[in-house]
């Protein structure tokens, strides 16, 4: 049986009188890729936000690999191994694809000045270990093409791979992806869906996804949690999820169907 990685226990969060994310509660269980979708406004971005910690919750708690990180800040949690992706891309646009990868993990040598004074061949020997990382990187998203690109140069799909690959510079145990395929074109999202299949199943990354294009998800969540209202609706099959009564009418209304983008 899979252990829960995360597990949302009556989360809240309100705006003045307005419950964005309303006694939610959820699990994700190590080793899957869960899909979050609901129709716009019923709080899964703030859900990640909260997760993330990127804002602070009105009440609830966040547990994350048993280990309760509630409103923890999300530094912390990068350290822990939890990463966000987020819908616009945030990549250093003045810099090339290996330096954003580069730019990545924590704590390097280079970054204190007496180490570069008087340590440089740590520096340049710890430098080199993570541009043999970042090339790896490259090559596993097929973007090795591509290396020395300045990354505001890249189309809006190659930046999502290129966040992507971030999450890969570090021992990333849960990834939170905020519509990877939101403006990308069909053939790149299919190149992401590829690349999130293999880091799920050769590098044992679980993935929680919020995401609008249902064949997207179809392909890869097993399950998904439909939102509504900010709190837990439905939660199986991609397949149930289409058929639900319930899901379709937050959807669409009554009387219509949910079908594939």
């Amino acid at each position: 049986m899979q252990d829960n990685i995360l597990e949302i226990k009556n989360l809240s969060k309100y705006f003045g009188g307005l419950a964005a994310v309303s006694n939610c509660s959820l699990k994700v269980k190590q080793g899957t890729i869960t899909g979050i979708i609901g129709p716009n406004g019923s709080g899964k971005t703030t859900l990640f936000n909260l997760i993330a910690g990127n804002l602070k919750s009105s009440g609830g708690s966040v547990l994350f690999n048993n280990q309760d990180i509630t409103d923890v800040p999300s530094y912390e949690l990068f350290s822990k191994g939890l990463l966000r992706t987020f819908q616009i891309a945030h990549e250093f646009t003045n810099l090339s694809v290996l330096e954003n990868l580069m730019m990545v993990p924590g704590n390097q040598s280079g970054e204190k000045l007496m180490n570069a004074l008087l340590k440089p061949g740590l520096v340049a020997k710890e430098e080199s270990q993570i541009k043999e990382k970042a090339m790896e990187v490259v090559d596993f998203l097929n973007l090795s093409h591509l290396k020395n690109e300045l990354a505001g140069n890249l189309s809006g799909g190659q930046k999502k791979l290129l966040e992507l690959g971030r999450t890969m510079m570090v021992d990333a145990k849960l990834v939170l992806l905020d519509e990877v395929g939101a403006g990308v074109n069909r053939t790149l999202l299919k190149d992401l869906g590829t690349a999130i299949e293999k880091l799920n199943k050769e590098k044992g990354y679980t993935f929680c996804m919020i995401e609008h294009d249902m064949d997207f998800i179809g392909r890869l969540c097993d399950p998904v949690i439909v939102m509504a209202e900010g709190s837990v609706l439905f939660e199986g099959p991609v397949e149930d999820a289409k058929k639900d009564e319930r899901v379709i009418e937050s959807y669409l209304g009554r009387g219509s169907k949910l079908k594939d983008n």
